[in-house]
C-alpha cells in the first residue's frame, strides 16, 4: 500500500467544525465528497491510495517481519479490521449516540485550561487556593512559565476585546487595512516591542511569580540517547535540542523510525510510578504534567487545542456501552478496591487460560452473530455468577473484548486528550514523542488510565507468544489501533484520504504505549521535585498562620524526647532510621543507615524478624511518609540514606499496599 499523507502532517488539533475533526491539514470538504468516501469504505473500496494488494513494487507481507517500521507492513489487516467493525456494528438493536466534540468558544480553552492547571485565581480573583497557586508559580521551569503566560496574554485579549464590543472604535480601527500598523511610529516600534517582549519573557514571569527557573534549561543533556533523563524537564530538553539545532535541516531519515531500546536513567532516590502516590499529591502531579505537556508542544510549535464531549445519554448500568467510571463504581460495590472493569478483566483472563498460542489471535474475529447473542448473554448472566465461560470460544472472547473497547461512550484516551495523543508523532525525535507519551498517559483519568495498563499488559503477553500465533508488535498494533481510536462516529467526521493519513498514525501510538509501557507510567523526577518543594512552599504559608501551634508543638515536642529511651532519640541523626509497622505484630525496628541499604533491604530484615506476618512480600511496601511529601510506596531500589538527604523530615511505614 502506498501511503500517502499532506505535507503539512496529519493532527488532532486546531479544527473547527466536526468534519475536520481529526485533521486541520487536509481542509474541509464538501457533502459530496464526505458522502462519497462514506460509501466507498462501506463496501470496502479504498481508491484514494490505490489499495492493490501486494502492490508492484512491493513485497509481500508476511507476520514476522522486522518490527522496526510500520512502513515495512502492509497495512490490510488494519482495513480488515475496519470492516469488522463496520459489519458488527450494522443492525443494532439500540444504535449509541455519536460523540459528538464541542470545539470551544475563543477564551474558553484559555480559561479551561488555567483552571485545570490550578492557575484559576490569574483570572478570575475570586477562585480558591490562592496560597497552592503561587507555591505552584514558584516551582516552574522557564519554558513551563512560558506556557502558563501565553495562556494568561492570549485570554487578556480575549477579554479585552469582548470589554470592548460596546465602546466606539477609534476611526483608525475602522478604515486601517489588514496588515498595515497604525502609524509610523508604532510601525518603527513593533520591532522593538517584538524584542522586549522576547527579553521580558522571564521578567514577567518572575513579576507574577514564576521565579527559579534557570538552571535546568542550561545543562547539558549528554546522557545517551537510549537513555530518558527524568531529572530535568522534558521542555527544556526540547528547547536545548531545538536551539542545538538550529541552522540544521535533518529530516526524519527511515532510521529514525525504529524503535530503540529507552530505558530510565535510575536514581538513587527511586523511581515512582502512578498509583505510588496519595491522591493529593496526584492532585499536584496533575496540574504540573499539564503544564509540562502544553511546555513541551509549544517548544516544538505545536498548537493544541483540547475538546470536551457534549453530554450523551448513556447507559447506567450494565457491562457493554457503559461510562468506565460508572461500570467501575458498580464493580467496586461488588468487588472494593477494583480499579479495572471486572469483565474486562475476565475477558482477558478466558483468552490466558485458552491458550496464547492460537494463531491469529486478537486479528481473526469470531463469527459475528454469535457474538452479538454471547453479548447479550452476558449482559444478563454474568454478575450472577451463571454465564458459561466453558462454552465461549476464544476469538469471540477477543472480539468481545474489542467490543468493550469500542462500546464506550467516549473513546479510552478521553476525547481531552485523543488530539494530543496523535499530535506526539509531529514531535521532532523519538525520545519527544515517548516523553509527550508519559505526559498523556499520567493526564488521563484514573480509570481511563488503569484500563490502558490492563490492555497493554495483555498485548504484550500476546506479543511474547509471537513465534506461535504471528502477532508480533506491529500486527498487535494495527489491528487494536482502530478499536481504540474509532469513537462512535468517528468516521462520520472525516474524510477517506484523512483516515488514509491517520490509520498508520495511529498504528503508530498503539505500537509505542505497547513498546514502552514499562516507562510510561513513570512519574518524572523533575515533577517529583516540584511537588516536594510545592509542599514544602505550602508549609512555610501555613507556618506563619500557626505559629503558636507551632511552638506548642515543640514545646511537647521537647518534654517527649526528654521522656524518650535514649535509642529512640534523634534515631536518624545516630545513623539509624526507625521503621514503623502499626499493621502488625512488630510495631517498629531501628535499622542501621548504610551508603548501600536499599528500602528492599529493610523489608527483608522486617520480614525475618516478624514471622507472624502473612501478607506475600509483594503487597508490602516502605512508605515515605510527611516532610515534603505526602505519601509514597517506595520503589524497592531506593537509596535509604540518599532519600533521607531529600527528605529529612520523613517517618517510614511498612504497610500492604492499596491496590
Amino acid at each position: 500500500m502506498s501511503r500517502q499523507q499532506d505535507p503539512k502532517g496529519v493532527i488532532l488539533t486546531g479544527y473547527i467544525s466536526n468534519i475536520e475533526v481529526l485533521s486541520p491539514a487536509s481542509g474541509v470538504n464538501s457533502a459530496e465528497e464526505i458522502e462519497s468516501s462514506s460509501l466507498s469504505r462501506r463496501t470496502g473500496h479504498y481508491s484514494v491510495q490505490n489499495r492493490a494488494k501486494n502492490a508492484p513494487g512491493k513485497p509481500p507481507y508476511h507476520r514476522c517481519n522486522s518490527q522496526d517500521s510500520l512502513d515495512e507492513l502492509a497495512m490490510d489487516d488494519y482495513w480488515t479490521e475496519v470492516e469488522n467493525i463496520t459489519l458488527s456494528a450494522e443492525g443494532d438493536a439500540e444504535p449509541q449516540e455519536e460523540v459528538q466534540l464541542k470545539v470551544p468558544d475563543e477564551g474558553e480553552q484559555e480559561e479551561a485550561w488555567l483552571t485545570e492547571a490550578g492557575l484559576a485565581t490569574l483570572f478570575d480573583e475570586s477562585a480558591s487556593d490562592p496560597e497552592d497557586m503561587m507555591g505552584l508559580l514558584s516551582t516552574l521551569t522557564r519554558t513551563q512559565a512560558a506556557a502558563v503566560e501565553k495562556r494568561v496574554e492570549k485570554l487578556q485579549q480575549t477579554l479585552r476585546k469582548r470589554n470592548k464590543q460596546h465602546q466606539v472604535p477609534d476611526v483608525r480601527d475602522i478604515f486601517k487595512l489588514p496588515g498595515t500598523p497604525e502609524s509610523k511610529e508604532d510601525e518603527a516600534k513593533s520591532p522593538e516591542r517584538s524584542e522586549n517582549r522576547k527579553k521580558d519573557i522571564t521578567t514577567d514571569g518572575q513579576a507574577m511569580g514564576l521565579g527559579n527557573r534557570a538552571g535546568p534549561a542550561e545543562q547539558s543533556v549528554s546522557e545517551p540517547e537510549t537513555d530518558i533523563n527524568l531529572e530535568v524537564s522534558f521542555s527544556d530538553q526540547a528547547l536545548s535540542y531545538k536551539e542545538g539545532s538550529k541552522g540544521s535541516s535533518e529530516a526524519l531519515t527511515d532510521a529514525d523510525d525504529k524503535l530503540p531500546n529507552f530505558k530510565l536513567s535510575r536514581d538513587k532516590t527511586g523511581l515512582t510510578k502512578v498509583g505510588d502516590l496519595s491522591p493529593q499529591d496526584m492532585k499536584k502531579v496533575h496540574r504540573l504534567v499539564l503544564i509540562e505537556m502544553t511546555a513541551l508542544f509549544d517548544t516544538a510549535g505545536i498548537d493544541l487545542k483540547t475538546h470536551k464531549a457534549v453530554k450523551l445519554k448513556v447507559k447506567e448500568s450494565g457491562l457493554f456501552g457503559v461510562p468506565l467510571a460508572a461500570l467501575l463504581e458498580q464493580d467496586q460495590r461488588r468487588q472494593p478496591g477494583t480499579r479495572v472493569p471486572i469483565i474486562l478483566q475476565r475477558l482477558i483472563s478466558h483468552i490466558e487460560d485458552e491458550g496464547l498460542d492460537t494463531e491469529g489471535l486478537l486479528r481473526i474475529p469470531g463469527a459475528a452473530i454469535r457474538v452479538k447473542a454471547v453479548c447479550v448473554e452476558l449482559e444478563g448472566k454474568f454478575y450472577e455468577g451463571l454465564f458459561p465461560w466453558e462454552s465461549l470460544k476464544q476469538h469471540d472472547a477477543a472480539s468481545l473484548l474489542k467490543l468493550f473497547i469500542r462500546e464506550l461512550p467516549h473513546p479510552l484516551l478521553t476525547v481531552e486528550y485523543l488530539s494530543a495523543f496523535i499530535a506526539v508523532l509531529k514531535l521532532p525525535t523519538k525520545k519527544q514523542q515517548l516523553q509527550a507519551l508519559n505526559l498523556l498517559v499520567l493526564l488521563l483519568p484514573e480509570s481511563s488510565r488503569d484500563t490502558l495498563k490492563a490492555l497493554m499488559e495483555f498485548f504484550q503477553r500476546v506479543i511474547d507468544h509471537k513465534e506461535q500465533n504471528k502477532m508480533t508488535l506491529n500486527n498487535v498494533a494495527v489491528v487494536m489501533a482502530p478499536n481504540i481510536f474509532m469513537f462512535k462516529g468517528f468516521r462520520n467526521k472525516i474524510s477517506e484520504q484523512q483516515e488514509f493519513s491517520l490509520a498508520t498514525e495511529t498504528a503508530n501510538i498503539v505500537r509505542l504505549l505497547i513498546r514502552y509501557q514499562n516507562l510510561l507510567w513513570t512519574i518524572p523526577k523533575f515533577i517529583m521535585n516540584q511537588v516536594r518543594k510545592q509542599n514544602t512552599e505550602n508549609q512555610k504559608k501555613m507556618s506563619k498562620d500557626r505559629a503558636m501551634m507551632k511552638l506548642l508543638k515543640k514545646m511537647a515536642y521537647e518534654r517527649e524526647k526528654h521522656e524518650k529511651p535514649l535509642s529512640e532519640v534523634d534515631s536518624s541523626s545516630q545513623g539509624f532510621i526507625r521503621v514503623q509497622a502499626p499493621q502488625f505484630s512488630k510495631v517498629s525496628m531501628a535499622v542501621q543507615l548504610t551508603e548501600e541499604l536499599q528500602a528492599s533491604d529493610v523489608l527483608s530484615r522486617f520480614l525475618s524478624q516478624d514471622s507472624s506476618v502473612s501478607v506475600k512480600r509483594e503487597d508490602l511496601c516502605l512508605y515515605e511518609i510527611g516532610g515534603n511529601i505526602q505519601e509514597r510506596c517506595l520503589d524497592e531500589e531506593t537509596y535509604m540514606k540518599d532519600l533521607l538527604e531529600l527528605n529529612p523530615s520523613a517517618e517510614w511505614f511498612i504497610k500492604c499496599i492499596q491496590r
